[in-house]
């Protein structure tokens, strides 16, 4: 089944590792919409500060990663198989930024107001007149609360952290399974407490739980959804 419509903004927000990029980009395919992933900004941004030194898991040097940040672009670029990567000052780093070492990080550099703003602006400047989803945590809240369809997905922390620990051993990573739930959880509190526009379920959001959902199942969902939304 494939819809159309030019005018409809979809925001996808949630936890870490519920498949809210995987379902956003299917969401996305199915009406013909731009993709954005908002946590992909963040995660380059975050890739830049590692690179320099700036963060680790353990402290961020907020000043001189706020310095720099007007030397940051980041763009999302089709690949071959017609999905969107990532790139960092012209570097394509999609894999990269999906790495432990990010994902520990990520949360120390996304609390910062300055990032945030950035991220904000150039979020906001996607849509044009276009039909777009973007998934991330505050997308519902923030970056566009007049969202036509605000989804937040969740799901049990083991089953995340088992999808994010798949995810990585695919791409040939070592990583230990007990480090990924540390993360997952320790991100919940992070992402759910900073200061600067917290994970929240907005008012008007429908909730999705995938804990027991396959890909599949989870389209079907978003077809009976979108029904209501879509002009006559």
């Amino acid at each position: 089944m494939n819809f159309r419509s030019d005018k409809l903004i979809i925001a996808v927000d949630g936890y870490s590792s519920c498949g809210k990029s995987t379902f956003a980009k299917a969401i996305a395919k199915e009406l013909d919409y731009l993709y954005i992933d908002s946590g992909a900004m963040y995660r380059a941004v975050t890739l830049f500060a590692v690179r320099y030194h700036y963060v680790n898991k353990e402290k961020i040097q907020e000043g001189k990663l706020i310095d720099a940040l007007d030397s940051i672009t980041i763009d999302f670029k089709k690949n071959n198989d017609g999905q969107y990567e990532t790139y960092l000052n012209g570097e394509n780093i999609e894999d990269e930024i999906r790495g432990v070492k990010v994902s520990e990080c990520v949360s120390n550099v996304s609390k910062i107001k300055e990032v945030r703003s950035k991220l904000v602006l150039l979020q906001r400047s996607f849509p044009g007149n276009k039909g777009v989803v973007m998934d991330g945590r505050d997308i519902g809240t923030t970056v566009f609360p007049n969202a036509d369809l605000k989804i937040f997905m969740t799901a049990e922390p083991e089953i995340r952290a088992k999808r994010r620990y798949d995810e990585l051993v695919a791409k040939g990573l070592h990583v230990e399974f007990y480090e990924i739930m540390k993360n997952i959880e320790e991100r919940d509190i992070q992402d759910s407490t900073r200061k600067e526009s917290p994970l929240r379920k907005a008012n008007d959001a429908i909730v999705l739980d995938n804990s027991y959902m396959t890909p599949e199942e989870q389209m079907i969902w978003f077809r009976d959804l979108i029904r209501k939304y879509l002009p006559k």
